[in-house]
């Protein structure tokens, strides 16, 4: 049985569609959007409709852009000679805001997940080694997650980028700040010891 018209169950359908939605968000979402008032309900279309028209990636890093190079590519205050690798543009936010680096990112939009039928050539790999061939690279930081997925794209890059003069390195993890110990499982405790350093 059909509790909802065709059209208010095709926008429902829709928002099922975003990662991590399920029916009863979606129904939420849904009743949200049919309460704005007509222009409300268009600004929101027309900004769905205008980004999906107007980001690019770009041309250098392949981050999300409204113009051929994004803003950071674009700084000539940053350090051309380090490329710090990421999966998602999303993680480029992540580390900005510590702004702690200078350098510059490849986003690779995605990682190697065979059991998800994603490989090498599904993601942005050929643009990163392309990169480092054009000189100028010292250094390779691997910032993908510390997952599976991360860390096999992470150990397949390094190798790619062995025959390159360039140092790969290794974001450090462990022990999160504000953790317990007794909490943090073998791998985090292994990971935490191997990336220790002098106080």
């Amino acid at each position: 049985m059909q509790f909802f018209t065709a059209p208010v169950e095709h926008l429902i359908e829709q928002f099922q569609k975003l990662p991590g939605i399920g029916r009863k968000t979606a129904q939420r979402l849904a009743f949200f959007v049919l309460s704005l008032s007509e222009e409300d309900a268009n600004t929101f279309a027309t900004a769905v409709v205008d980004a999906k028209k107007s980001v690019k990636f770009c041309s250098v890093c392949q981050n999300l852009t409204d113009s051929e190079v994004c803003s950071i590519c674009a700084d000539k205050t940053r350090d051309a000679s380090v490329i710090c690798v990421v999966a998602d543009p999303k993680d480029v936010v992540a580390i900005e805001k510590t702004r702690e680096y200078d350098g510059l990112y490849h986003v690779l939009h995605g990682c190697i997940s065979p059991i998800n039928n994603i490989g090498p050539d599904d993601i942005r790999v050929k643009e990163l080694l392309t990169r480092v061939a054009e000189g100028d690279v010292r250094e390779i930081i691997m910032a993908t997650n510390p997952d599976t997925e991360g860390e096999a794209t992470a150990m397949y890059l390094a190798r790619l980028l062995a025959p390159f003069e360039v140092a790969v390195t290794r974001l450090a993890y462990g022990i999160p700040v504000g953790g317990h110990l007794e909490f943090a499982d073998e791998v985090t405790l292994t990971r935490a010891l191997e990336g220790r350093r002098e106080m």
